[in-house]
């Protein structure tokens, strides 16, 4: 039986009324209706309601038939809507709320701007002109592609006389091929564009051949859009983007000092200069190309700052299961990037600012993605995204990336967090590393539909100077964990049934110094290239170690703070300068180490020829450092005709496919490569 009467319309009117055709206003919220509960048959009595209030029930979609000739405002906040193309049963509403509807997103703001034509506000905002310029300017472009497309690849195809059957192949062909090939606009309103190309090309072909209009188009598959704190859409982000280019020829020596942490300096010039055999690559050219310069995390949207410093990326994980079992494709092309007092989310092929989210109090240092499983409307479990970020005050910001609402955040420490990353097996586990000397392990539990969730500390792992980098180790990422610190090399215990929650350091691991053995030493750079095999990077000059985790931790030795000398495998040759902070990252599934320099140059190895003699048990050190396969030297840009300051590259990753290579550097400019 229905929830809504008669006699529950009567009562919920404002003011109470004793007919149902002589309300004007509405109030149906807080009643917990599902869409079958909005009868037809009743609704179509209320033939002079103007105002209704729908907000904080559980509708996922509006029945097309609801007969309210005269509704001008509607308040559908707070539920669980996944389609608004209903809503133009409703021609002459002029305003419209559907904010907190976690699946609706900037597509389906654009889809009701189009259907509404008299729609002034949408969730409070006056959208008049934007509106305008969607229903003609937007129309009028796709209007003329999709023209274009039929008579340049569809025409020729019909004869002067055809059978509904060649008509109908032809037709089913041709919107499926406008649908794949018209492009216009921002990546982030793909949906929306393939729906209206859709419609159009039905228009078109009605008109110009005659066919019946299918006047209910499929609801297209979602993406997601909306936000809190202090987050733009992508068109608001664009405009903070300065696209910063041309480039015509590579620029050689710079140098520069950056302000995150103190950085070392050479003395002497000679040391900052690359030797010969630095110069020497191997003969590969990887033919990667620059795509995008973008200038997204300027503080105040400033386009003359230069001077934020950008420090971490990752891409976003694909949530189909089956895929993230295959690391080549367990990624999308959009990346998390931080610097200063935002996150971006970019679009790699189009350079595209996604979404835009701010702190205005803040410096983020690290973000990492995990995927959690959440329960929905109706007991429904989904599968979203959640984008951790965090960095100066110590606080870990949850977001969850669909909803663009963050929707909690982690007091980790008191001292600034250098770095975050998540468990590969144990989705809500956060490990956070922070110049408190101390890396905690966090267990941030899923939220409810409402948000609601409850964070807890599992364990704290005490280090012996600030910990830069962190590393699970891929073959038991539930027992140990790698960290290069301040100060050396070390590795944790940190399997949860030892009943133990701070734990000191197990093992300090040696290295090669000039004339002997040491573990005091800075590593700014850590990472696993496989199962076994270490990429770090320390105080040592010139050089990038690579080094076999399983020969170098005794996993049996009892006792902790044990010394252990690491069984290095080969040296990377890498530039000369002796300044710190400039990481490393790897590309498993290719085989790949990139790290950048001093100079806004990447620096790539290709060590596929290398791995399966160091697998070996009797595998031998490389007698001679091995070359990187290429350098990618930095392009000259020029904004608004004049150079950026000298630039110094901080971090660099790839995607798992090695499509793209994100750069982020001290100038807070982030540079996007495409493997051709």
């Amino acid at each position: 039986m229905s929830k809504i009467t008669t006699e529950l319309l009567l009562e919920r009117a404002v003011p109470r009324s004793t007919r149902l055709r002589k309300i004007e206003t509405l109030n149906l919220s807080k009643l917990q209706l599902k869409t079958g509960d909005l009868d037809p048959r009743l609704f179509s009595r209320l033939r002079h309601l103007q105002k209704l209030d729908l907000s904080d029930n559980l509708l996922d979609k509006f029945p097309n038939s609801l007969t309210l000739p005269d509704l001008r405002v509607l308040n559908c906040n707070n539920n669980k809507l996944e389609d608004v193309t209903a809503l133009k049963q409703f021609p002459l509403l002029e305003e419209l709320t559907y904010e907190n509807n976690v699946y609706l997103t900037l597509n389906d703001d654009y889809k009701v701007m189009f259907l509404l034509q008299n729609l002034r506000l949408l969730n409070g905002k006056d959208i008049t002109k934007l509106a305008n310029h969607v229903r003609r300017v937007n129309s009028r472009k796709l209007t003329s592609k999709v023209t274009a497309h039929w008579e340049k690849f569809f025409r020729d195809q019909l004869p002067e006389k055809y059978t509904p059957e060649q008509v109908k192949s032809i037709k089913k062909k041709f919107l499926k091929s406008v649908q794949t090939n018209v492009v216009y606009g921002p990546s982030s309103l793909s949906e929306f564009t393939r729906w209206r190309v859709k419609m159009i090309a039905e228009e078109f072909l009605a008109y110009s051949l005659g066919l019946e209009l299918n006047s209910d188009s499929e609801p297209e598959e979602k993406t997601d859009e909306n936000e809190e704190e202090s987050t733009e859409s992508p068109r608001e982000a664009a405009e903070d983007v300065a696209q910063v280019g041309d480039f015509s020829s590579y620029i050689s020596n710079v140098t520069v000092t950056p302000s995150k942490r103190k950085r070392n300096h050479s003395k002497s010039s000679p040391g900052n200069k690359r030797s010969k055999t630095q110069a020497n690559t191997e003969e590969e050219d990887v033919s990667a190309e620059p795509l995008h310069f973008l200038q997204c995390h300027s503080k105040g949207n400033s386009r003359e700052d230069f001077k934020t410093q950008l420090w971490s990326c990752v891409f976003e994980p694909v949530l189909d299961s089956g895929a993230r079992k295959d690391p080549i494709v367990s990624s999308s092309r959009t990346v998390a990037t931080c610097g200063g007092e935002s996150v971006c989310l970019i679009d790699c092929e189009t350079g595209t600012v996604l979404k835009k989210y701010k702190v205005a109090t803040e410096e983020f240092f690290s973000v990492a993605w995990t995927t959690l499983t959440m329960v929905i409307s109706d007991s429904r479990k989904k599968a979203h995204n959640i984008l951790a970020a965090a960095g100066r005050r110590g606080i870990v910001k949850l977001i969850h990336v669909a909803a663009d609402f963050c929707y909690g955040e982690i007091k980790a420490h008191k001292k600034p967090i250098a770095t975050v990353c998540f468990s590969p097996t144990q989705e809500t586990h956060l490990f956070t590393a922070s110049y408190d000397k101390r890396i905690a392990l966090w267990d941030i539990g899923i939220p409810d539909c409402d948000y609601n969730f409850k964070a807890s500390q599992l364990l704290v792992l005490e280090t012996a100077s600030i910990p830069l980098r962190i590393a699970l180790v891929p073959t038991c990422p539930e027992q140990y964990l790698l960290a290069g610190c301040e100060n050396g090399c070390f590795a944790w215990n940190i399997k949860l049934d030892k009943g133990q929650k701070s734990r000191p350091f197990e093992a300090i691991f040696q290295f090669p110094d000039e004339e002997s053995m040491t573990t005091s030493h800075r590593v700014d750079g850590l990472a696993f290239l496989n199962d076994d095999v270490v990429v770090s990077k320390s105080s040592k000059p010139g050089c990038i170690y690579l080094w076999s985790w399983s020969r170098s931790f005794d996993a049996k030795g009892k006792g902790c703070q044990r010394t252990m000398s690491a069984v290095i495998l080969a040296e990377l040759e890498w530039s000369t300068t002796d300044m710190s902070y400039l990481t490393l990252s790897t590309c498993p599934a290719r085989e790949y180490v990139f790290c950048g320099d001093e100079k806004g140059s990447v620096w790539m190895y290709n060590l596929s020829s290398h791995t399966t003699a160091w697998g070996s048990a009797k595998g031998k050190r490389s007698e001679r450092r091995i070359s990187p396969t290429q350098i990618l030297k930095w392009p000259e840009l020029r904004v608004n005709g004049e150079q950026p300051p000298e630039i110094l590259v901080n971090n660099v990753v790839a995607d798992p496919a090695f499509t793209y290579l994100v750069v982020l550097t001290s100038v807070n400019i982030t540079a996007i490569w495409k493997k051709s």
